[in-house]
C-alpha cells in the first residue's frame, strides 16, 4: 500500500516509516500540507498531521476532499471532541489521536483503504426516494434535481441505507459496512455523519432515528 505521510516532526516522521516499511507499504513522507496536496496522487492512503509549518491541517483536508475521495486517516495530538467532530465532518475517513497503538493504526489503514476499494466496485444503480437521487455508481446525489455535495463517509451511509431503503438498519451493521469493522469504529463518529447528512439533504423526515438501534431511509 502507498501511503503518504504528512508529518513534521523528524522524530515522529521516522518511526512511522519503519514501521510501515517492515509491514510492507511504501510509505512517502512530506513535512507540509501544501507538498501533501501534491502527493497525494499517488497514495492509498494519507496519515495526516493537524500541526504543519505551512498552516492547519484541517485546511489542507478540507482542500484534499474537494478534489480527492483518498482515505485520509487524521493522526494528531488534538484529542478534543471539537477537533475530532470538525475533522470528521471535513471528510476524514478516521481521526486518530497520539500517542497511537502501531497495530490499531495499521488496522485502521487497512479498514479505510478496504471501504474506499468496495465503494470503487459498486454495482451500478441509482436508488429514488422522493426527489432524492443516489446515483451509487458514480457517487452522486441530487435533491430536486440540485446535487448535493457529501463526504465519503455521508455517501457512503446513505448507500448503505438506500440499499434497504424502508428497512431500519442497525448501528453496528452501518459502522460494519461503512467503517469495515464496527469495533474499531467510533460510535460518535456515525452519530456526527448522520447530522451532517441529514442537514444537507434537506429532507426532514428521511432519515429516521430507531431509538436504541439504528437508523431508517423512508420510501
Amino acid at each position: 500500500m502507498r501511503v503518504l505521510l504528512v508529518e513534521d516532526d523528524d522524530g515522529v516522521a521516522q518511526a512511522l516509516l519503519e514501521v510501515l516499511s517492515a509491514h510492507g507499504h511504501t510509505p512517502i513522507r512530506v513535512a507540509r500540507g501544501s507538498d501533501a496536496l501534491i502527493a497525494h496522487r499517488s497514495a492509498d492512503v494519507v496519515l495526516l498531521d493537524l500541526g504543519l509549518p505551512d498552516g492547519d491541517g484541517m485546511e489542507v483536508l478540507r482542500k484534499l476532499r474537494q478534489v480527492a475521495d483518498t482515505p485520509v486517516v487524521v493522526l494528531t495530538a488534538r484529542g478534543d471532541e471539537r477537533s475530532v467532530v470538525r475533522g470528521l465532518r471535513l471528510g476524514a475517513d478516521d481521526y486518530l489521536v497520539k500517542p497511537v497503538r502501531l497495530a490499531e493504526l495499521l488496522a485502521r489503514m487497512d479498514v479505510v483503504t478496504r471501504r474506499a476499494a468496495a465503494r470503487g466496485s459498486s454495482a451500478d444503480e441509482v436508488v429514488r426516494v422522493s426527489d432524492v437521487d443516489i446515483d451509487v455508481r458514480a457517487r452522486s446525489v441530487t435533491v430536486g434535481g440540485e446535487p448535493v455535495s457529501l463526504t465519503a463517509k455521508e455517501f457512503d451511509l446513505l448507500a448503505v441505507l438506500a440499499a434497504r431503503a424502508g428497512t431500519a438498519v442497525s448501528r453496528q451493521q452501518l459502522m460494519d459496512e461503512v467503517w469495515g469493522d464496527a469495533f474499531v469504529a467510533v460510535s460518535r463518529s456515525l452519530d456526527v455523519h448522520m447530522t451532517q447528512l441529514r442537514a444537507k439533504l434537506g429532507r426532514p423526515g428521511l432519515l429516521t432515528t430507531i431509538r436504541g438501534f439504528g437508523y431508517r431511509l423512508e420510501v
